[in-house]
């Protein structure tokens, strides 16, 4: 039961994660198509800038949970795909380094070289962890004793690029509808008009993922066994679908949080079809890591759900007090700030 708990837990961690960092890797990844003047671009840091360290946070603690729930997983997946997640780990310091070195030399040059690595570090990763997860969906090439059979380049199959793709698209329509909510005049315009062209560009991407996830995955068994579970994949083509209702209707924060809808439904639809595995194997089932075989012991899992049920509501109180502290358009008067970027 308590295995149980925490993958339900592990996979909400990861949901949470992508659906608040995802904006932030979305809009960077952005910045060379809407950041036309050093006034936009400073618009566009700026949206990030109060809030892209701490949504990553949630990442910190997804990866956290993996290895103090389920270290068996951590061990395998950590090994297995130590060339991605090294990238990942490089592209993710190469951007927060960005954040911090653009404005410390008022150069054009300086600040486009540290504008091409805040792309690079928000594009990446991006890419990496939708090709990471679409192989998890997949299955790796794990032997029984958990070693890795591939390389990087086995992950790069159409299938994890596919994912890759998705969920590009994905956190760019959640950048651009945050653009649009933060930026004012001819950014605010050009970020909803952004949004809307890459809406029906994901929504083909999305039907194809779901039709390749059939010959491709194992997901749908959970689904014809257990009904229930299909308000989780309906639930993403609420949220992609509402998504551009609201934009028709210029109305951007519903906009928003119909495309925060979105990224959770799908995350959880893969980790829901995933149950028992947490990293099923794709030479043989049985040699997969699951719930039972690579958790941690129960008085661990106990101590953990204690700890995480009066620390989760301190982190998601000051979260929700950040967000709503910095909800308001961007202005000059908050580009003139010493602490602005």
């Amino acid at each position: 039961m308590l295995e149980t708990i925490w993958f339900v837990l592990w996979g909400v961690l990861w949901a949470v994660y992508f659906m608040l960092d995802g904006f932030d890797l979305g809009l960077g990844a952005l910045l060379p198509a809407l950041g036309k003047s050093e006034q936009d671009k400073r618009v566009i840091y700026n949206a990030m800038g109060p809030f892209w360290d701490g949504n990553e946070v949630w990442l910190i603690t997804a990866g956290g949970v993996t290895f103090a729930a389920f270290p068996g997983t951590y061990a395998v997946m950590f090994s297995s795909l130590y060339s991605a997640l090294m990238l990942l780990l490089f592209a993710l310091i190469l951007r927060g380094v960005a954040f911090e070195f653009r404005g410390k030399v008022e150069s054009p040059a300086w600040k486009s070289i540290w504008d091409a690595c805040l792309w690079l570090g928000s594009f990446l990763p991006a890419l990496l962890l939708g090709v990471a997860f679409a192989n998890i969906f997949m299955g790796i090439p794990i032997d029984q004793k958990g070693v890795y059979q591939g390389t990087l380049f086995t992950l790069l199959n159409p299938y994890g690029l596919l994912g890759g793709i998705l969920f590009v698209l994905l956190f760019m329509t959640h950048g651009s509808l945050w653009l649009a909510i933060k930026a004012s005049g001819e950014l605010e315009v050009r970020a909803q008009a952004m949004a809307k062209k890459i809406w029906p560009v994901l929504l083909v991407v999305a039907v194809v993922f779901l039709a390749a996830t059939w010959f491709y995955t194992r997901l749908w068994a959970n689904y014809l066994t257990y009904i229930w579970l299909w308000i989780l994949p309906l639930l993403a083509v609420a949220g992609l679908l509402l998504s551009r209702v609201f934009m028709a209707q210029g109305a951007w924060w519903k906009a928003w949080g119909a495309s925060s809808i979105m990224i959770v439904g799908c995350t959880l639809f893969g980790v829901a079809g995933l149950y028992p595995n947490l990293l099923p194997s794709s030479l043989n089932p049985a040699w997969s890591m699951t719930v039972t075989n690579s958790s941690s012991s129960p008085l661990t899992l106990k101590i953990m759900l204690g700890v995480a049920l009066v620390m989760v509501p301190i982190v998601l109180a000051y979260q929700a007090w950040a967000y709503a502290t910095f909800s308001h358009k961007i202005t000059d008067q908050d580009l003139a700030y010493e602490e602005a970027y």
